[in-house]
């Protein structure tokens, strides 16, 4: 994405208010469209899951295949929960309500929990200084040069790839959330204990009906593919090279929303898959655009259309930013460090 570009589309909606407008038209809920898309994605979910249970004996040939498959549409159900989450799903509050708690026991997501973290992550996006809430962990290179040894292992330890996308969506989706916040209101801890209720009963209710070994290898294949590709996508929305942030006063909401959060323009299957996510830019730009609306309200002005898309094949290159560069505004790998040593020991000769 180019600073130039982006820069232009950022200052001239800021200016000129021209996005409110635009985007007044797709914030309204479709009830059809929302339950065609449940119908499509909770079915056949629930289709592949008993597949995966009937192939189980016979080879896991067929099982792997499924599960990746399942995975998939997991993701897709996870789409309906985040919409929900931010009531713009349906019109109907409690009906957002309902679904959200529904495909939060599929998705192992405490429903108004989440909400609420989600929100400050939408409020605080590309802010350098409300960095910690629904976010990916990022260091400056000068908070990396001062961290202490420990510290900077650890850092190096939570942005391996297998550690970020492997190990930490399992954990995340299977024991972190079934803990509450120390900074979380009543209600919000009492949806952990909620969903942690409902996530037993249907773990207990599958595992007599199919048994407990074969629940568990069909539920946690499916979690491992969902959960890495959700957090591959959520990290590939806010960690490429031209990422928007800044510190205090000289944040923007509408900057971060377009250059702070990517187009990720994916093939069509796969954006069918994501819920229009790719979109990011767009959503958060107006989170109470639903999904099914996310695409329409991109084409329909060319101002957000100036957001450089990143492809799927560009994308990777994501994995290998690891820091903030505040000098130069930008992400940076680790072999940035070196070249600032040598900069900084060609200065003291």
């Amino acid at each position: 994405m180019t600073n130039e570009a982006s820069t232009v589309s950022a200052q001239t909606l800021a200016d000129n208010a021209v996005w409110k407008e635009i985007v007044a038209e797709y914030q309204k809920p479709s009830l059809g469209r929302a339950v065609w898309q449940i119908l499509n994605t909770v079915i056949p979910y629930g289709t592949l899951w008993y597949l995966m249970y009937l192939c189980l004996p016979v080879s896991w040939w067929l099982v792997v295949p499924l599960a990746v498959l399942a995975g998939a549409f997991l993701v897709r159900v996870f789409i309906i929960f985040h919409d929900c989450g931010h009531g713009s799903y349906f019109k109907s509050r409690a009906a957002n309500d309902a679904v959200g708690f529904f495909t939060g026991i599929l998705t192992f997501t405490p429903y108004y929990h989440w909400r609420w973290e989600h929100a400050i992550h939408h409020a605080s996006a590309g802010d350098l200084d409300k960095r910690g809430t629904g976010d990916v962990w990022t260091m400056t290179v000068q908070e990396y040069l001062e961290a202490s040894r420990w510290k900077k292992f650890a850092y190096r330890l939570s942005r391996n790839p297998f550690i970020l996308f492997v190990i930490a969506p399992m954990y995340l989706f299977l024991l972190q959330q079934r803990f509450p916040s120390a900074k979380a209101s009543e209600r919000e801890r009492h949806s952990v204990w909620a969903m942690n209720a409902a996530i037993l009963g249907m773990a207990l209710g599958l595992s007599w009906l199919v048994g407990l070994k074969a629940y568990l290898i069909i539920q946690l294949i499916i979690m491992m593919v969902a959960g890495g590709a959700g957090v591959w996508m959520f990290y590939v929305q806010h960690q490429f090279e031209d990422v928007y942030w800044e510190r205090g006063e000289d944040w923007s909401y509408v900057a971060a929303a377009l250059k702070g959060s990517s187009f990720y323009k994916l093939p069509r299957i796969l954006q069918w898959f994501s819920g229009n996510i790719g979109f990011h830019h767009i959503h958060h730009l107006s989170p109470r655009i639903p999904n099914y609306n996310l695409e329409k309200c991109h084409q329909a002005d060319p101002l957000f259309q100036q957001v450089k898309p990143i492809t799927l094949f560009s994308s990777f290159k994501s994995a290998t930013y690891r820091l903030w560069d505040e000098k130069n505004k930008k992400l940076v790998g680790y072999s940035a460090l070196r070249e600032l040593r040598k900069q900084q020991k060609h200065a003291v000769r």
